[in-house]
């Protein structure tokens, strides 16, 4: 089991950056691959950026949403258990909830919801216009 807290989240302008937090429980971290999602109100849960199990040392691969590439980063940190999403450039449209994930099943490729194992509760980021 493997519990996901995500923080970072607020207010910023748009064109402006946040940077989202995402700290795991257990001792295994680097065995699962990590995602973040967004659910906008009253419109679906949708794929933003994961990264897969390990890091460097296997190749672990990173995959964006189109629409943040070349804004967003995520990267993650297997000593401090924890996963971030810089994001940058940000606008109106990607005010959601922003939530974190954790896939357990050594997969490639994790980029929808059915993937994920274990979720976070998710913090809020308000774009304005």
């Amino acid at each position: 089991q493997v519990q996901l807290v995500e923080s970072g989240g607020g207010l910023v302008q748009a064109g402006g950056s946040l940077r989202l937090s995402c700290a795991a429980s257990g001792r295994t971290f680097s065995r699962y691959a990590m995602g973040w999602f967004r659910q906008a109100l009253g419109k679906e849960r949708e794929f933003v950026a994961a990264i897969e199990w390990g890091g460097i040392w296997n190749g672990a691969r990173i995959y964006y949403a189109d629409s943040v590439k070349g804004r967003f980063t995520i990267s993650r940190d297997n000593a401090k258990n924890t996963v971030y999403l810089q994001m940058n450039r940000l606008k109106p449209e990607e005010t959601a909830l922003y939530y974190c994930a954790a896939d357990k099943d050594l997969r490639a490729r994790p980029v929808t919801t059915e993937d994920y194992d274990y979720w976070g509760q998710g913090t809020q980021v308000t774009v304005s216009s």
